[in-house]
């Protein structure tokens, strides 16, 4: 007959076991870790730049409204109404002497910056104090062309808050000195306003990334 073993061996194996998960707990945990670290360089920088309301805005001399779709009738999205309000409401206090509209307007058949002109026209800002961008199909993009395509130096940026920070990290790499003002990011669509709001982690090491990668 075969040897029994001994009585402490299946502990033994337990505490092997044990070990193993917890080694595996912990690599996975620094792995998270490391994968998030870019996000959460993005927005903690980004929060740096974020001004509490409108009013507090030192006066600068462009508003950049970064792109936010536009409805089936071809006018903004709500989000994006949102964003060109604030800009005029900028330029009607002096703030801003300047707005860029920065969108994707490459088809004719969803032109974002002309949605944006024809609204920012309605609410009294006159059409010389309006820049289309009609290449700032990202937010990254439309950062780096404000700063190398269109000269500017200094901005404020208006997008919805939970976008902010991002946006302001990726306008400060791009070479701009730029604050921001966070519109409200409400929705009639709560399950799309929550992947908006978590697409954020993955979009924030993208961001992070063409940072650092030019």
């Amino acid at each position: 007959m075969p040897a029994a073993l001994p009585a402490d061996v299946p502990a033994a194996r337990t505490v092997r076991r044990s070990r193993r998960l917890r080694v595996a707990g912990w690599a996975l945990s620094a792995a998270a870790a490391l994968a998030l670290a870019p996000a959460v360089w993005v927005q903690a920088l980004g929060q740096t730049r974020v001004v509490a309301s409108p009013a507090e805005v030192r006066p600068s001399g462009v508003a950049l409204v970064l792109g936010a779709g536009l409805a089936p009738d071809g006018s903004p999205s709500p989000y994006l109404r949102r964003r060109l309000d604030a800009a005029a409401e900028l330029y009607a206090a002096g703030q801003v002497t300047t707005i860029l509209a920065s969108g994707d307007g490459v088809l004719d058949s969803h032109d974002e910056p002309g949605a944006m002109r024809d609204w920012l026209l309605a609410r009294g800002v006159p059409d010389s104090a309006i820049v289309l961008d009609r290449e700032g199909v990202d937010t990254n993009a439309s950062c780096v062309r404000a700063h190398e395509v269109f000269g500017v130096d200094r901005a404020v940026v208006i997008t919805q808050d939970y976008h902010l920070r991002r946006a302001l990290f990726s306008c400060q790499s791009a070479g701009i000195d730029a604050v921001g003002v966070g519109v409200s990011a409400q929705s009639a669509k709560p399950a799309q306003a929550l992947w908006w709001h978590v697409r954020e982690a993955p979009a924030s090491i993208k961001a992070a990334w063409d940072a650092v990668s030019g």
